[in-house]
């Protein structure tokens, strides 16, 4: 089944302890569609300024996704700077140039408003519902938010909630929107506001899913090198709806293996800057880290 996300597409410049890039392509319905292009069929809804390099459309014409929703509208495209020391968790800002994405208003053709899934990346929860609301009852939705949006439109968000299957945000999002310092305490709450799942990304100690009464910890897939963890997430959530839209089947059994190849797709995701390596791959290396993980939590139960 074919998927739809709604997001950003942006020049990112970004500097790691491990070298610097300039105005590289971004974004996180980039990273998405790259990632999830690996499973299934990715039609993307963004905006572009007059300024986006054509070598940059290239890269995502060569994944086979359809740019047909890719905007580009008179001004400069958006621009985010910023910075990682040698804890990779947390990136610090430095500039943000929203440019055209400060008036980006997602609005889908009449192909895009039958997908049967969709991906809601981390932008304004009233532009992630008028999304919503101009689909004809996708299968299956979910999406991301961030600490602004929970701050600023909380009632918003929790509105969302009530028309999504899935939600994704980190640990401190969690803590910071259900508003209790125990992570399943406040994972319970969220729950209890709409979404069928929960999924918790907590970087390189992988992800813990909530779905209804259980819990699925998920390692990270370990690494020797982490170059740029910029898209980590979002390569996350490609990696995991694309299973999703490939299989169609949404039991828990099914959800816990998307989970597992969401963790795949974000290790290569930050094994370089921006999609150099991402956007090079081929089945067989994203089959044998499935495996790989796999093999590394697989035990058996204990018989006296």
């Amino acid at each position: 089944m074919s998927l739809l996300v709604i997001g950003s597409v942006a020049l990112d410049t970004i500097e790691t302890p491990f070298g610097k890039v300039q105005e590289t392509l971004g974004g996180s319905a980039v990273y998405f569609s790259c990632a999830a292009s690996y499973f299934t069929d990715v039609s993307l809804v963004a905006v572009v300024g007059e300024d986006f390099p054509q070598k940059h459309l290239d890269i995502l014409k060569k994944r086979e996704i359809d740019t047909s929703g890719l905007t580009i509208s008179p001004g400069n495209t958006f621009r985010w700077t910023g910075e990682y020391g040698f804890d990779l968790n947390e990136a610090k800002t430095i500039d943000t140039q929203l440019n055209v994405f400060e008036k980006f208003q997602p609005a889908l053709n009449e192909k895009q408003k039958t997908k049967d899934f969709v991906f809601l990346a981390n932008i304004d929860p009233d532009l992630q519902k008028s999304v919503l609301h101009q689909m004809q009852q996708p299968k299956f939705a979910a999406s991301d938010t961030m600490n602004f949006w929970i701050e600023r439109k909380n009632a918003s968000l929790k509105s969302l909630l009530k028309n999504i299957d899935t939600l994704l945000i980190n640990e401190a999002e969690v803590r910071q929107f259900g508003q209790e310092a125990n992570i399943f305490k406040a994972a319970r709450k969220i729950l209890s506001w709409g979404p069928k799942s929960l999924i918790v990304k907590r970087g390189e100690y992988g992800s813990l899913t909530f779905h209804e009464h259980s819990i699925f910890s998920a390692p990270a897939y370990p690494l020797e090198m982490v170059f740029d963890p910029t898209g980590a997430g979002d390569s996350f959530a490609g990696g995991f709806m694309g299973f999703l839209a490939k299989s169609g089947k949404l039991n828990m059994e099914n959800i816990k293996r998307a989970v597992v190849f969401g963790s795949v797709m974000a290790s290569f995701a930050v094994e370089t800057f921006s999609l150099e390596r991402l956007a090079n791959l081929d089945e067989n290396k994203i089959f044998k880290r499935y495996r790989e993980l796999h093999k590394m939590v697989c035990f058996e139960d204990f018989t006296d």
